[in-house]
């Protein structure tokens, strides 16, 4: 299985016209979650990939996006790759300094931001550079000071509705082994290095992916998306594997509101780090040992025959497979309701899975994935299969990707995942 693209801009553009008007970016506003549709996005896209090319915007140069999860992320990634740019996410937790060593190592010509805040650590650092000639602001950035820099209103630029070549039929020219993004690794192990990642490289994510979930019935699928899609594992999982199988994307209001939002969207797919699981266990069983009584005995019972079921279903005894059978209504109905009550897979990634954590989850009736990757490929490199689960550990590699263990411990993997360089 291979994805039929040439590019992640093609990819989009034509899920975009196969769905048209239905439902695909959903954003909180006056209290309520408002659609944007696969044509409007698209529109944008296309308005944006146009002012790009206005303010100068050549094939291969570079684009900062520094804004938390919302739909014009999604919107200024893409237009950045339908000019011929390379996007360069940013975190929304990044300082002046960080900024600034972005900024001068990427080379990057504009940038889009959100919020005033963000733009409040991030102009400074572009006002410095002779490169950077021009920020698009989502949000009233409320600049007081002159600027080496314009900066330019998100929705002006839109409206201007910019004449010119055909965006979509130009975007056909991009290649596989063209650069899509340069994203940033957090800096943990020194200066962050900018990871060079082809659209093949995250088509071949996709692929991977929907040969991994297949066997869940992928259809109309939900995300939510909390994790930061500067992050490769968010930017590829929770944004462009969605465009490849046509879902809708829910941006949560914050890891907060999370449960709510859980409730509220009823996601089907939901990614997420290990610290999450940790922190909604703790939440669980913390509600559940405050409510005490029978239903406490009840909650735990349901975690005790879940796990025997998972790690030796034979060794059950018919009455307890009864009493787990009515468990399964009296108790992981109501924890898989706080979920959404639609979730086919969570999926774990970013650092190990304990495995209690992960144990505890499928007791309740919840399936969790855990795998491996690096944002130097893309990321995924393996993952469990629904049916074939083994929650101590990260699973086998994906479609078309060969991983060895070198003599010293390295792990060594092949395919078109793996970037280009730093």
């Amino acid at each position: 299985m291979t994805t039929p693209w040439p590019n992640l801009v093609t990819m989009f553009f034509e899920q975009a016209a196969r769905l048209n008007d239905k439902p695909f970016l959903w954003r909180k506003s006056a209290g309520a979650y408002r659609p944007m549709t696969w044509r409007e996005t698209a529109i944008q896209v296309d308005r944006l990939a146009r002012a790009f090319k206005a303010q100068g915007v050549k094939p291969g140069d570079r684009l900062m996006i520094v804004a938390e999860n919302r739909p014009e992320w999604l919107i200024a990634d893409l237009a950045a790759m339908a000019a011929g740019a390379i996007s360069v996410p940013a975190y929304t937790t990044n300082t002046v300094q960080d900024h600034r060593h972005i900024v001068f190592d990427s080379g990057a010509v504009g940038a889009v931001v959100s919020t005033k805040a963000l733009a409040s650590r991030f102009l400074p650092a572009a006002h410095e550079s002779d490169a950077l000639r021009f920020t698009i602001a989502i949000d009233d950035p409320a600049v007081s000071q002159g600027l080496n820099v314009d900066v330019l209103d998100w929705q002006n630029t839109l409206d201007r509705n910019i004449g010119g070549e055909d965006i979509a039929a130009g975007a056909r020219n991009l290649q596989r082994t063209d650069t899509a993004c340069i994203i940033y690794t957090s800096g943990t192990g020194g200066a962050p290095k900018g990871v060079m990642l082809s659209h093949g490289a995250i088509l071949h994510n996709c692929a991977g992916a929907t040969d991994a979930l297949v066997e869940l019935g992928l259809g109309d699928e939900v995300f939510l998306s909390f994790l930061p899609l500067s992050h490769s594992y968010e930017h590829t999982a929770g944004q462009f594997f969605p465009i490849s199988v046509g879902a809708q994307i829910y941006y949560a209001e914050g890891v907060e509101t999370l449960g709510n939002n859980m409730i509220e969207t009823e996601p089907t797919i939901m990614t997420a780090v290990p610290r999450l699981y940790e922190m909604l266990h703790a939440r669980i069983t913390g509600a559940v040992l405050k409510q005490g009584g029978l239903k406490a005995k009840l909650f735990f019972k349901a975690v005790e025959l879940g796990r025997k079921r998972y790690e030796n279903a034979a060794a059950m005894t018919v009455a307890e497979k009864f009493v787990d059978s009515l468990l399964d209504k009296a108790v992981r109905d109501k924890v898989r309701a706080r979920f959404g009550g639609r979730l086919k897979a969570l999926v774990s990634g970013g650092a190990p899975l304990n495995p209690d954590i992960g144990l505890f989850f499928t007791a309740l009736g919840l399936t969790i994935l855990q795998g491996y990757g690096q944002t130097e490929s893309a990321p995924v490199i393996s993952v469990n299969r629904p049916r074939k689960n083994k929650i101590d550990t990260v699973g086998p590699p994906v479609l078309n990707t060969d991983v060895k263990i070198a003599e010293d411990g390295e792990i060594l993997v092949r395919g078109e995942l793996v970037m280009q360089g730093y």
